[in-house]
């Protein structure tokens, strides 16, 4: 078959098919290329976010370390829930003790041990001197006392 003559050579501008395929390749590129720039950006936040969260809670952590007693041996607290009762009554000893590997409570019965913050139960028969002995080991030890009064 012979070509024909009257027919114009082919054009790019001609085929819809070509210029359209172009510009949604354009399209598509922009828009992975703005999909990659904000997951970037996100990642970047992210990272950011919890080196800030890491340095807080290193903060956080150190500041409760310490309120707890910290690398210091020592009695925290040592208090009687009621100061003074009547006969008969029990009354809680609370007692809180930091790097200590003994705790002993005179005059006791209850078995008591090293804690942050632990309370024993005592019924006095009369006003008692409690004295709280804690030991940390290496042969030091810090004693603490309180009287609770019976009326």
């Amino acid at each position: 078959m012979a070509a024909d003559p009257n027919r114009k050579p082919f054009s790019g501008w001609r085929n819809p098919l070509l210029y359209t395929s172009i510009l949604l390749v354009i399209a598509l590129i922009y828009v992975g290329g703005t999909f990659y720039v904000r997951r970037a950006q996100n990642r970047e936040l992210e990272r950011r976010a919890a080196e800030t969260e890491a340095v807080k809670r290193l903060a956080d952590d150190a500041r409760t370390f310490e309120q707890l007693g910290g690398n210091e041996f020592k009695i925290l607290s040592f208090y009687a829930t009621l100061p003074a009762i009547h006969a008969g009554e029990q009354v809680q000893l609370c007692y809180g003790v930091s790097n200590a590997k003994t705790v002993k409570l005179e005059p006791q019965t209850n078995a008591v041990w090293p804690s942050l913050s632990r309370c024993v139960e005592v019924t006095p028969k009369k006003t008692t001197e409690y004295i709280l002995t804690a030991e940390d080991g290496n042969g030091n030890s810090k004693t603490s006392k309180l009287t609770v009064e019976v009326r």
